[in-house]
C-alpha cells in the first residue's frame, strides 16, 4: 500500500493536517514525521490533497509505461473524468495526443462502466439480495474490507469499470498491455492487488507532465457520442443515472465522501437499512472530485457540467461478458491492530494530563476527534503524547511559571501601554505587593517610576544593570529593561542589592571614620612636632646668646 503513496520526510512540518483529514486515521507520527500505515490506508488521497507542504507524493508509473511500450502494444483505458480535467478536449483529441506518446489504441473506461451497470441491474433483478453496495470505487471497497467486514456480503461482487474494460481490451488485443489513466491514486493499488488485468496506472498529473515533456499540446476539440451515457459514472449519482432504477423492491441512493460512506455502513451494520442499492464514492462529487484531478481545486458545478455535456443518452454497444467473467468476490483484509483495555487507556490519558473527564477537551488539534481516540492511537504506536496541544501548552506554562516564580530576580512584564502583564513573587517581595492581581492590568506608574520604560520604549535601546534606589520601598536594585519588539513587550528584571549596598555603605563609613581618625592623629603629631621644634628653637637661641656673652667676656680679659 505504501508503495503508491509516500512521504517526503524533509517536507513534513508536523502540522497534523493530514491526520485531521484522514477519515480512517491511517497515519502514524514518529520522530516528528508523518508515516502512512499501509495496512490501514484506503488510499482516498485526502492527505495528498490537504498537505500544505506537499510532503505526500504519489509514485509515478510513467517510466514503467515506457518500458511496457518497448516490448508490447499498449492500449489505454481512459477514465471519462478526463472531460472535466481537460476542459474542451474530446476523446478524439485525447486519442490523437496519446498515440503521439506511443500508445497503440485508446478507449474510454465508460465502455467497462456499461458492462458493470448492466451486471448491477441483473444482480438486482435476478438475485435475492437485500442491500447492494456498488464496487466501482476501490477506496470504498478497501474501507469495507478493512473496517466494515460484516458489510462485505452487501458489497457487489462485480469488477470495477477499469478492470472490466481492461479485461475486455485484453480479449480484443491479445498481445497488448493495458494502462488506465484517471484521477485516482487507489487505482494504482487496485491494479497491483488484482494482477494480470491492468498492467499500469497513470494519473492525469503524470499524463500532463509526460505530454509537456514531449511538447504535445492537447487540442480543444470537443466531440459527442449519443451512445455514451456511462460517461456519467464519475459524478455523484452517475451510476444510478445509467441504470434502470425500476425495481419496486429497492430504494436507490448515492452517497459520496468517506465520512458519509462510513455513516451509511454503520447504519447497514446496525440493520437500519433494507432493500436498497447504494452507489458509494469515497470522493465528494465522485471521481471528478478525485485527489489527482489536476486542477487541485473544487469546481463541482463546472466539472459536472463538463461531464454532462460530454455524456450521451444511450448506452454503448458492448459484448456483455458472462456473469462469472465479470464477478469477483471481496475478502476481509486484516489490519492487525491491538486494542487497549480501559485501564490502559486511562493510564495514557493520565500521562496526557487528562485526570478527569472535564480535562478531555476533544479539541481535535492532534488530528483525532476525541482524547480517547488519541490515547488508543498512542497505545497502537500511531501517535505521541506530545501531539496534544493543550498538554504542551499547560506543560510549557507550568515550566515557565516554575522558572519565573522561583528565580531570585524580580520580573515584571509590561505591554507597550505600560500596563503590568505579569509579575513574579520576587518582584512582589521587593515592592511589598501582596497579590499579583493587585497590579495586573494596572499602569506601572502605580509601583515604579515609568521613566526608564519610556526611555527604552522610545529610544529602542535596552538598559542593562542600572543601579537605582527605590525610595518608596527603601530598596536598592540593579535594573535591566529589555524591549521585545516581536511580542511588543517590555521586560524588567530587578535584582535586590539592598544588603550589598548597605554593606558597601557600612564599609565606606568605616573607611571614612578611619581616615578621619588618621587625620586627627597626624594633626596632633604635627602639633607636637611643631611644639618640640619651637622649644628646641628657643633653647638654641638662648644658648647661642649665652655663649656669645661668654666669648666676649673672655676676649675683654
Amino acid at each position: 500500500m505504501s508503495d503508491y503513496l509516500k512521504l517526503k520526510k524533509s517536507n513534513c512540518k508536523n502540522c497534523y493536517k493530514c491526520i485531521r483529514h484522514c477519515p480512517v486515521k491511517s497515519i502514524r507520527f514518529s520522530g516528528n514525521q508523518a508515516h502512512i500505515i499501509g495496512d490501514e490506508c484506503i488510499l482516498c488521497g485526502q492527505c495528498f490533497v490537504v498537505c500544505p507542504q506537499n510532503a505526500k507524493e504519489i509514485v509515478d508509473d510513467t517510466e514503467k509505461v515506457k518500458v511496457l511500450m518497448q516490448d508490447s502494444p499498449v492500449v489505454v483505458s481512459l477514465a471519462p473524468s478526463f472531460a472535466a480535467n481537460y476542459n474542451g478536449v474530446g476523446i478524439g483529441a485525447m486519442t490523437e495526443a496519446l498515440k503521439q506518446l506511443g500508445f497503440h489504441a485508446v478507449e474510454e473506461t465508460a465502455i467497462g462502466a456499461t458492462m458493470v451497470k448492466t451486471e448491477y441491474e441483473r444482480m438486482i433483478n435476478e438475485e435475492n439480495r437485500d442491500v447492494v453496495i456498488s464496487s466501482c470505487c476501490h477506496s470504498v471497497n478497501l474501507l469495507i474490507q478493512k473496517y466494515f467486514p460484516t458489510a462485505l456480503p452487501y458489497l457487489a461482487d462485480v469488477l470495477s469499470p477499469m478492470q472490466a474494460h481492461c479485461s475486455d481490451l485484453k480479449k480484443r488485443y491479445p498481445a497488448a498491455k493495458t494502462v488506465f489513466i484517471g484521477p485516482c491514486v487507489s487505482k494504482k493499488d487496485e491494479a497491483g492487488r488484482y494482477k494480470g488485468t491492468v498492467d499500469a496506472v497513470l494519473t492525469f498529473e503524470e499524463l500532463s507532465a509526460w505530454l509537456k515533456a514531449e511538447n504535445i499540446e492537447l487540442k480543444e476539440v470537443p466531440d459527442s457520442e449519443e451512445k455514451s451515457r456511462a460517461r456519467f459514472f464519475p459524478t455523484t449519482g452517475g451510476i444510478l443515472k445509467t441504470m434502470a432504477c425500476n425495481n419496486p423492491k429497492y430504494t436507490y441512493m448515492a452517497v459520496d465522501g468517506v465520512e458519509n460512506c462510513i455513516a451509511a455502513l454503520k447504519e447497514i451494520e446496525s440493520g437500519n437499512i433494507k432493500n436498497c442499492f447504494i452507489e458509494m464514492s469515497a470522493c465528494v462529487g465522485s471521481c471528478v472530485g478525485g485527489p489527482v484531478m489536476e486542477k487541485r481545486h473544487r469546481s463541482p458545478i463546472r466539472d459536472y457540467s463538463a461531464i454532462a455535456r460530454f455524456a450521451g443518452k444511450l448506452d454503448f454497444d458492448v459484448d456483455m461478458p458472462e456473469s462469472e467473467e465479470i464477478r469477483r468476490p471481496f475478502e476481509m483484509i486484516d489490519r492487525n491492530i491491538r486494542q487497549p483495555s480501559e485501564s490502559e487507556i486511562a493510564a495514557i490519558l493520565r500521562q496526557m494530563g487528562k485526570i478527569k473527564q472535564s480535562d478531555e477537551l476533544n479539541c481535535g488539534s492532534c488530528g483525532y476527534n476525541t482524547c480517547r481516540e488519541k490515547a488508543i492511537a498512542i497505545y497502537q504506536g500511531k501517535a505521541e503524547i506530545s501531539m496534544c496541544l493543550p498538554f504542551l501548552k499547560d506543560k510549557a506554562e507550568s515550566f515557565s511559571d516554575n522558572v519565573v516564580n522561583n528565580t531570585p530576580n524580580g520580573l515584571i512584564v509590561l505591554n507597550e501601554s505600560l500596563e503590568v502583564q505579569q509579575i513574579n513573587n520576587a518582584a512582589r517581595k521587593i515592592m511589598n505587593i501582596r497579590y499579583a492581581s493587585d497590579v495586573l492590568g494596572e499602569q506601572v506608574i502605580r509601583i515604579l517610576d515609568p521613566a526608564v520604560f519610556l526611555e527604552v520604549l522610545n529610544g529602542g535601546k535596552d538598559v542593562r544593570d542600572r543601579r537605582i534606589y527605590l525610595a518608596e520601598y527603601k530598596k536598592y536594585v540593579e535594573q535591566s529593561v529589555i524591549y521585545d519588539k516581536e511580542y511588543h513587550l517590555l521586560i524588567c528584571i530587578m535584582s535586590d542589592v539592598t544588603d550589598e549596598e548597605t554593606e558597601r555603605e557600612k564599609k565606606e563609613n568605616i573607611s571614612r571614620q578611619t581616615v578621619e581618625i588618621a587625620d586627627k592623629v597626624v594633626d596632633k603629631q604635627m602639633r607636637i612636632v611643631q611644639e618640640i621644634a619651637s622649644l628646641l628653637g628657643e633653647t638654641a637661641a638662648e644658648t647661642k646668646i649665652a655663649l656669645s656673652k661668654l666669648k666676649e667676656s673672655i676676649a675683654d680679659e
